[in-house]
């Protein structure tokens, strides 16, 4: 999750601030060796606090 997340996240902004260049790739892929990690520890940090929030708002929805 936290891979295709930060490669889709990633991808589309770095094509919006470089565009199309012709380095593009190596741009991207220098963001996304970055943004990867950080996905991964934010996945870590609030799991479970939106599995909570996830819940409550089932919850409420199904009532």
């Amino acid at each position: 999750m936290g891979a295709l997340m930060s490669f889709t996240i990633t991808l589309v902004t770095t094509f919006v601030r470089v565009g199309s260049a012709e380095n593009f790739l190596w741009v991207w892929l220098e963001v996304w060796v970055f943004a990867y990690p950080v996905a991964i520890i934010g996945i870590l940090a609030f799991r479970s606090f939106a599995s909570k929030l996830t819940a409550r708002i089932v919850e409420k929805l199904t009532h």
